[in-house]
């Protein structure tokens, strides 16, 4: 039971980064039913800029996560506006490649400037640890999940309660509909892009803390697993996303503490598979109704 209960304290840990980055993917494909492959990456240059931030300005740990934040969001505007918005109206099968394009293009860029070795985080925040009848969890660990969860929150109010959030829903609903009741659908989608764009700045801060090192490649993986999170809670579902980041951070604990390290991505992967099988349309995806 010990060892369950620390699984699970340590997939919390890293569930709660990959619902931060699932959550921008979610938003978006809410939106315009765009997969952003470059979110991945827009979660590298987060963690990059969280690195510069606290070596060389330097600063702590709240303030870069926020010039993070603020960094990245402008990066994801910029993103929309010169790579997506033009093809807007084009097959879907071109917007895909150009997400692609555009992941490479700031994989190989960051890593043109900063070279393709490791870097290593400063200690942001306490390293001190906890023994909670035999289960061991850090500050840090506390840190990153009540900072996700505080994220998590603050998205759900501008989602629910905000003039802009209710924009975003009623342009994911019909944005030729919301055009006509006076919302500017091209502010509404670059207002989305900044506001996952955002969450995936912090996520990378975050995950520098978590396993103190970086590199240019670092957002390909937790990208993909990210995604995988955004399918499983029903892609276009806010909470879904969250619910599909803890779930998959834990899956991942589990396999690599009572199996190996080695098959944790398998097992992710593999657990897409399953869950595209037996729910197509994710844990809490809308059910859409086609007239023929």
């Amino acid at each position: 039971m010990r060892m369950f209960l620390q699984q699970v304290v340590n997939g919390l840990s890293v569930g709660s980064i990959y619902a931060l980055i699932a959550l921008g993917y979610t938003m978006v494909y809410g939106i315009i039913k765009l997969i952003n492959f470059a979110h991945g990456d827009v979660y590298m240059l987060g963690a990059y800029i969280g690195y510069f931030a606290t070596v060389y300005l330097p600063l702590s740990f709240f303030p870069a996560l926020l010039l993070s934040m603020v960094s990245c969001a402008l990066l994801g505007a910029i993103i929309e506006r010169v790579a997506y918005r033009p093809l807007r109206q084009s097959p879907k099968i071109a917007v895909l490649i150009t997400a692609i394009g555009v992941s490479l293009l700031l994989e190989y860029t960051m890593m043109y400037f900063v070279g393709a070795g490791v870097r290593s985080y400063k200690a942001l925040l306490p390293t001190d640890t906890y023994n909670v009848g035999g289960v061991i969890f850090g500050f840090q660990q506390i840190a990153i999940i009540i900072t996700a969860i505080a994220l998590m929150a603050v998205l759900q109010f501008i989602v629910l309660k905000t003039k802009m959030g209710k924009a975003m829903r009623a342009v994911s609903i019909d944005a030729d509909a919301a055009q006509l009741m006076g919302i500017s659908v091209d502010r509404t989608i670059s207002f989305a892009f900044m506001l996952g764009s955002a969450l995936a700045g912090a996520a990378g801060v975050l995950v520098g803390i978590y396993y103190s090192s970086i590199n240019p490649l670092m957002g390909t993986m937790p990208g993909l697993k990210a995604f995988i999170a955004a399918v499983f809670g029903g892609i276009g579902s806010i909470p879904g996303a969250m619910v599909g980041g803890l779930a998959i951070g834990i899956l991942e604990t589990f396999v690599a503490g009572y199996g190996s390290s080695m098959y944790r991505d398998a097992a992710v992967f593999f657990f897409l598979i399953v869950i595209l099988l037996a729910m197509p349309g994710g844990l809490m995806g809308m059910k859409r109704t086609e007239k023929v």
